[in-house]
């Protein structure tokens, strides 16, 4: 493919501001993500606006770029902002025509990242994807006023470019899909008769029936429940993650698959069973496990867990 890709706003023409800057951060993107497309056998230019000193001056320069070069694709890279927050909120690819290019680099993204999957978004009012005359995506990579994704871009900045570059034109002989999920963050306990934070009756997201997976359950109802997230068993290893459902479907989850949860603090390492979605992205957590999980990794809440998954391995 031939490709062009450019950093958002420009020089003189400031982006978003937080933790990290807009601007400084597109142009780490925009040559590392061209980097890996010419290693898989792509033509690629890159462009920064140097010279505009106004919003529309910059844009038209931006556009009237892309329009006087010969390509197949348009990307432009930017970084989102809204409201200050510890926690993360996540990474969006937005598109006009190309909804399906911008799901792949979205869940691409957010696959190696840990990032929340904010989705691809279909956005008409947007004067990058209104004046390229070919096929084209804008890049949200994450928010740079939330502490969590910057944490999240910046640990996994390398794995973020190569899976955008990848997503977008794989390597002969490769499919442009994650291989599998990796987070790294702080993590709490869910499930069981004591979970007070769930209803009695609150179910699982993705296990309906305590035959789907009875080894990760009580063998009776508890008393004054009649949900399953109350009748899980707490002494077993099991977990719930932001599961992005368009890459792991609610089938494969409550399948035979196994995540390999591991501490940070104590270096133990554990298989589980995926069994429900969660935390809450306030929480500031990645991931919840059962309370046997957490006691067998030796570690409280708000310790550091590292999640990956599928696990292919000996089964812990």
């Amino acid at each position: 493919m031939k490709i062009a890709i450019s950093s958002g706003h420009g020089k003189y023409v400031r982006g978003a501001k937080g933790l990290i800057d807009e601007v400084d951060e597109a142009r780490r993107v925009v040559p590392a993500v061209a980097d890996y497309l010419r290693l898989n056998g792509n033509d690629v230019v890159t462009f920064n606006d140097d010279t505009s000193t106004t919003q529309s001056q910059n844009l038209n320069t931006i556009v009237n770029w892309h329009n006087s070069q010969s390509r197949d694709l348009d990307i432009s890279v930017h970084f989102n902002a809204y409201i200050p927050t510890d926690g993360g909120r996540g990474d969006e690819t937005l598109y006009v025509t190309q909804a399906d290019l911008a799901t792949r680099v979205t869940n691409a993204i957010c696959s190696v990242s840990g990032l929340i999957n904010r989705g691809a978004k279909k956005r008409s009012d947007l004067y990058f994807l209104n004046g390229t005359n070919r096929p084209a995506i804008l890049l949200e990579i994450c928010f740079v006023d939330a502490g969590a994704d910057v944490e999240a871009y910046n640990q996994h900045f390398d794995a973020i470019c190569q899976a955008i570059a990848e997503a977008v034109a794989p390597a002969a002989g490769e499919v442009a899909e994650p291989k599998g999920l990796h987070v790294v963050g702080k993590v709490s306990w869910f499930g069981g008769p004591n979970d007070t934070g769930v209803t009695p009756s609150e179910g699982l997201a993705f296990i309906y029936k305590y035959e789907t997976k009875p080894e990760i359950f009580l063998p009776t109802q508890p008393a004054g429940t009649t949900g399953l997230a109350r009748r899980l068993n707490p002494d077993k290893r099991y977990l719930a993650l932001r599961w992005d459902y368009n890459q792991f479907p609610k089938t494969r989850l409550a399948g035979e698959e196994m995540a390999l949860v591991k501490a940070t603090k104590t270096s133990r390492a554990f298989t589980a069973h995926p069994a429900d979605w969660g935390p809450h992205t306030k929480t500031g957590r990645v991931a919840d496990i059962s309370p046997g999980l957490m006691r067998e990794l030796g570690i409280d809440t708000d310790d550091e867990v590292e999640v990956t998954y599928p696990y292919v391995g000996e089964v812990a």
